[in-house]
């Protein structure tokens, strides 16, 4: 089946959040007395502010009564601090132009809350662009499981045979594979040479470098 639709990530994939986010959670759990290396922050990448929140109290004792304050308080930091300061990442542009051309439907598929979502589309300029965008926040389950993913292509009214997403994370990468759908990568390039990223159809360091040939080859 020829691919007719493109889902995107958001978080390190169309906006340099991913060092807000890191930069905002570490100094919330430093208040519990908690330190987290580069590499431990990097296995929760992709989580649910929740989830990763859960996966580190759960180690540190702390009791889970503190999570909804928590996570609160890191949501509200981070969406201030996109607000002011919010890198769009080279080739969202193009990347984005390049789909509507060609008469994709385009989605949004993210962990993070719709508010922020509706936030940084419209910073970045493509909130005209995306026709359906979908939230993990609320949802059971969320990346690895690829309820969000297939959540977007229903609503696109896509098969999800037929869709191409984009991720950077490993969690992101998971989630489409299991949604059946390709998936493309593009890793934060201190990752581009992990061997667990060969689980993806295709792998590359920035959205500037996709073309017509690796289009060809999704189908």
């Amino acid at each position: 089946m020829q691919p007719d639709t493109v889902i995107f990530d958001m978080d390190g994939l169309l906006v340099d959040s991913e060092p807000l986010w890191n930069d905002v959670a570490k100094d919330v759990l430093a208040t519990y007395g908690i330190v987290l290396t580069e590499e431990q922050y990097h296995i929760t990448t992709g989580l649910r502010t929740r989830e990763f929140l859960q996966w580190w109290f759960s180690r540190h004792g702390i009791q889970e009564t503190e999570l909804a304050t928590c996570e609160q308080r890191i949501i509200h930091t981070v969406m201030a601090r996109v607000g002011q300061d919010a890198p769009v990442m080279p080739g969202v542009p193009y990347i984005f132009n390049f789909f509507k051309q060609r008469g994709f439907k385009i989605g949004i598929a993210s962990t993070s809350p719709m508010e922020l979502i509706e936030l940084v589309t419209g910073i970045i300029g493509v909130k005209n662009l995306v026709q359906h965008i979908t939230s993990a926040q609320h949802l059971q389950y969320a990346k690895p499981h690829p309820e969000v993913y297939l959540n977007c292509a229903k609503l696109l009214g896509s098969d999800p045979l037929q869709c191409i997403c984009f991720e950077d994370s490993f969690n992101g990468m998971i989630a489409v594979k299991a949604a059946r759908m390709k998936a493309v990568v593009v890793p934060h390039h201190s990752q581009q040479k992990q061997e667990r990223w060969a689980a993806a159809d295709l792998r590359l360091s920035s959205l500037v470098n996709f073309g017509e040939l690796h289009l060809n080859l999704m189908g």
